[in-house]
């Protein structure tokens, strides 16, 4: 038995949570994952996994070898992507960790397109709202708002700023009226997110519109007999008429394109730094992330130009002079 394959087969098992997960990632079948495993552990002579009919756990002799062998997995992954580099064409599996949103509204509509240009390069996208950590959990890049990026990473915008929506349906805002002024949300039902990282209640963000304070940023703790953890499922809440949903606007789009939903205190939202990818600074970029970063920026520009260009049918208000 190869030693490597074993401890990689091991880690796939740690990450993922299960066999059968595991042995997709590896295209292997789980008897043989668990054949791998059970060789390794009588190997090392003490048992790596704890298995129950619902959940694979690591034992503390399991959590102490994955601390060991990932830096050092992870690390010898980075070198033979790089040896792949010399090649012709950029090649090799490229594992990002993104949050919803970016899946949603940012790579969903460009993944075919990138792997068509690139067939050599294999994509493994992990979607988790939390922040991970690229080199521990064997990442090449992440992409977060900018806002939320540690120090020590190298950070690339991949999208324009981004504006957060209060919204609701007609029909809630029939029965309570709308808020004119955030402060006035006292009144009304909200929906709470519970961040996924840190656990605490997000607090609504706002800027002042006007006066001294103007573009100054306070945060509202709002009232809500609904808590939840999942952006999409906020946006059906209140869709439903559950209450009141700040979400970032790409997850409420269609539905305020198709009026299931309306938006307010629109000139109180501020606009956000905008997502960036971002990898560890001591990381020498190989070329399968390289083309993915170029591409992102590449598909960037022209929206930004498909945007900016006047449309048909509709005339263009002269500049003031």
């Amino acid at each position: 038995m190869r030693d490597d394959y074993a401890l990689r087969a091991f880690r796939a098992i740690a990450e993922h949570g299960s066999f059968t997960r595991a042995a997709a990632a590896l295209d292997v079948t789980a008897s043989a994952l668990s054949q791998t495993l059970r060789q390794l552990e009588t190997q090392l002579g003490t048992r790596l996994l704890h298995r129950t009919t619902r959940r694979v756990g690591l034992s503390e002799a399991g959590q102490e070898l994955l601390q060991r062998i990932a830096p050092a997995l992870n690390e010898l992954d980075a070198a033979m992507d790089a040896l792949r580099q010399h090649g012709d064409r950029p090649a090799g599996l490229l594992r990002l960790t993104v949050p919803d949103v970016v899946a949603i509204a940012l790579l969903d509509p460009l993944l075919g397109e990138f792997m068509a240009r690139w067939p050599d390069v294999k994509l493994d996208i992990h979607v988790d709202n939390g922040l991970s950590d690229l080199i521990a959990e064997g990442f090449d890049a992440g992409i977060r708002l900018g806002e939320r990026l540690q120090r020590d990473m190298v950070a690339v915008p991949v999208g324009g700023p981004m504006r957060s929506v209060v919204v609701g349906s007609p029909d809630y805002f029939a029965r309570h009226g709308r808020p004119q002024q955030p402060r006035e949300l006292d009144a009304h039902d909200c929906v709470n997110f519970r961040q996924i990282s840190s656990r605490a209640i997000y607090r609504w963000e706002f800027a002042h519109k006007s006066g001294p304070r103007k573009g100054q940023w306070f945060e509202i703790a709002v009232n809500g007999r609904l808590t939840v953890n999942s952006i999409p499922l906020a946006v059906r809440a209140a869709i439903e008429g559950a209450g009141l949903a700040t979400v970032l606007e790409p997850f409420a789009r269609v539905a305020l394109a198709d009026g299931r939903l309306e938006s307010v205190l629109g000139d109180w939202l501020p606009p956000y730094d905008g997502f960036h990818l971002y990898y560890p600074s001591r990381f020498q970029v190989p070329s399968k992330l390289r083309v993915f970063i170029d591409f992102l920026r590449e598909r960037r520009q022209a929206a930004e130009v498909a945007q900016a260009a006047p449309r048909p049918g509709r005339t263009q208000r002269p500049a003031q002079r």
